[in-house]
């Protein structure tokens, strides 16, 4: 599995643009195949970290060269963020645990 760890900051004022593209991203990115899931959080100072975990680098790629989200990207560097990084992680082990089954992932 492959983990994006992106974090940004919005520039003031443009919660208004950005949450509707980011909703849009959202939905495109659940169609990419081999997408597993992403969800995003804000901290308390403003900082937001999107999670984000494809099954393979080659829907990884798929994604970064979606033709929308390609454009977002660029819209976000313009317009939305102050600043942002990201980081592509391969998981090397994992566990996950339920109150009705423990799954571990090598």
């Amino acid at each position: 599995m492959i983990v994006t760890i992106f974090r940004s900051r919005l520039n003031p004022g443009v919660q208004e643009d950005y949450g509707p593209m980011a909703k849009r991203m959202s939905e495109l990115a659940r169609g990419i195949s081999g997408y597993v899931s992403h969800k995003g959080f804000v901290a308390e100072d403003g900082e937001r970290v999107t999670i984000v975990e494809f099954e393979t680098e080659a829907a990884l790629k798929a994604w970064r060269v979606e033709p929308e989200h390609a454009k977002a990207k660029k819209r976000g560097i313009e317009s939305f963020f102050s600043d942002y990084s990201f980081q592509i992680c391969s998981v090397i082990r994992g566990r996950a645990w339920s109150s009705t089954k423990t799954v571990e992932a090598k």
